[in-house]
């Protein structure tokens, strides 16, 4: 809703100051032609699928021995059946801090992402950059995933204002 009410705000105000002017691209379709970034999207799924593997692998193995430990449990002391629980335990832990170390927030798959995807975006980003400017462009909103402002002239920027209205310097 609030996205709603900020794109019409936005072009409410563009169509009220008739001399600004804006643009709209699709950065997903930008991207999408692009090869450099399929070849890289490709090389991050098959790391991806390598490093799900790896964990399906150990998940594998986890349950064999939780599977084992069920069945063995009757006839296991108290002191083995602590230290089989400790190592199940222990290597769940693995499996989890595994999955975050790969897929968390800032895992590998993010850092391969921002060293594989980040400069074709970027790249795309200065072109879109470039043709704002060379067009005189205020806005430039992208369609891609919901309307987002890509670009946006400084000029235009009132936060100061806002700040000094505040009382705030």
């Amino acid at each position: 809703m609030k996205k709603i009410i900020l794109i019409v705000a936005i072009f409410a105000f563009a169509v009220g100051a008739h001399a600004q002017r804006y643009a709209i691209v699709d950065t997903k379709y930008i991207l999408a032609k692009l090869p450099e970034y399929t070849e890289a999207q490709k090389k991050l799924d098959q790391q991806s699928e390598q490093w799900q593997k790896e964990i399906d692998d150990k998940q594998e193995v986890l349950s064999k021995m939780y599977k084992d430990y069920e069945a063995e449990q009757v006839m296991l002391s108290d002191d083995l059946k602590k230290k089989r629980e400790d190592e199940i335990f222990n290597r769940e832990k693995e499996v989890r801090d595994l999955q975050r170390k790969r897929f968390g927030f800032e895992g590998d798959l993010f850092k391969k992402r921002q060293e594989l995807v980040k400069p074709i975006q970027d790249k795309v980003y200065n072109a879109i950059q470039k043709i704002a400017v060379s067009r005189m462009y205020d806005f430039i909103l992208d369609k891609s995933e919901g309307i987002t402002v890509i670009f946006a002239d400084p000029k235009l920027d009132k936060s100061e204002d806002v700040l000094k209205e505040l009382g705030i310097k």
